[in-house]
């Protein structure tokens, strides 16, 4: 068969995507993805090994109502490049992970009858899928409690599966050990790693700031924090490391190699997208999540619940990020090997394993019907 992916913005959109296509490349399938050459989507793609076809695409903002014409404008020229690109290509059935570029690529295949697939990897849909999800084949979740959500908006048509959220193959085969050389740390020595997703989080950031010199006094503690792209200079001028400090506190713009340095950590401070939720419990590492405040219908704190409620991971409130909270939360799990090992436990029980095996499954079972 022949699939197409659409998915791009951000890394919680895409690495879902990719670890399905490689699930289904592993079958014999032929997969090619549809992105915005200028998202980070025209970089991981390509990474991964798959063909990648360049869409020019724009979201709404919200904020700025005046961009929902160039949204619109972009989603209706998308769809007839598309459409003239998948008759010549005659895909099997077209995927969507929620970016906004799906709902250009979703109308093409519907004007062609291709079945269209969805996956929503939040508690709470994105508008992408909403939309789309009224003439999808199918519609794939992470959580059960999505169910309700699209059963109000579905076609009667369409079935309902929850997968789970897929993982990456390298971030289920990864190594402490291969991770723990990458940033040459000992592997007896304690390793936080600190990220806010794929495009960094400035309040954590500035929060980490904080707390650089009392991790810094630890010998044997070790921080890799990723402070995304867009501060990465700022937050490199703010930390003022010494060559020394350089060597325990590691500040990257951005981690390739995800599935080893969260295999090699031992405990992890970050945001709460769906991507970083399914990884961080697929390898069970003890987690402080902070889900970012602002995010659409506090989607992030809902992400977080599944867990925080099961005892895999600790809730921390954005705001009390500028008090102490962070401090006594963090030092007392670091000096608590009994504590991160009951989360460790409670993670692997949610492990998201199966989720590129089962919705690979729900596609092929699309197409053939």
């Amino acid at each position: 068969m022949r699939f197409v992916i659409a998915a791009g913005g951000t890394a919680g959109h895409i690495n879902p995507a990719i670890a399905l296509a490689e699930e289904l490349h592993s079958r014999g399938h032929e997969i090619e993805f549809v992105g915005n050459p200028k998202g980070l989507e025209a970089r991981l793609v390509p990474q991964a090994g798959f063909d990648f076809y360049e869409l020019e695409s724009s979201g709404f903002d919200r904020a700025h109502p005046q961009t929902l014409f160039k949204a619109f404008y972009n989603i209706a020229r998308g769809s007839q490049i598309l459409k003239k690109h998948f008759t010549a290509t005659k895909p099997d059935a077209l995927i969507g992970f929620g970016a906004y570029l799906e709902l250009a690529a979703a109308n093409a295949a519907r004007a062609l009858k291709i079945p269209v697939v969805i996956h929503e990897q939040n508690s709470v849909p994105g508008l992408a899928n909403k939309l789309v999800a009224r003439f999808a084949s199918l519609i794939a979740l992470s959580y059960p409690s999505t169910e309700a959500i699209f059963s109000s908006i579905r076609s009667k048509h369409s079935q309902m599966i929850v997968t789970g959220n897929p993982v990456r193959s390298s971030v289920l085969s990864s190594s402490r050990e291969a991770g723990r050389e990458a940033y040459k740390i000992p592997q007896d020595a304690f390793m936080l790693l600190v990220f806010g997703g794929s495009l960094g989080a400035r309040h954590i950031n500035q929060a980490m700031c904080k707390l650089k010199d009392k991790l810094l006094e630890q010998k044997n503690i070790y921080v890799v924090h990723s402070v995304g792209k867009l501060d990465y200079k700022q937050v490199v001028e703010d930390f003022d490391l010494s060559k020394d400090e350089q060597k325990h506190y590691i500040i990257k713009d951005y981690i390739d190699n995800m599935g080893d340095t969260l295999k090699a950590a031992d405990l992890v401070v970050s945001r709460a997208g769906a991507s970083s939720i399914a990884e961080i419990s697929a390898l069970a590492v003890p987690s402080i999540l902070i889900p970012y405040p602002h995010a659409t219908e506090n989607h992030q704190q809902k992400n977080a619940q599944f867990l925080v409620e099961s005892g895999a991971g600790l809730l921390l409130e954005d705001e009390k990020l500028e008090g102490d909270a962070l401090d006594t939360l963090l030092f007392e799990l670091i000096a608590s090997p009994e504590n991160r090992e009951q989360m460790q436990k409670a993670a692997l029980e949610l492990s998201g394993e199966g989720a590129a095996y089962k919705l690979a499954s729900a596609v092929e079972s699309v197409v053939q019907k």
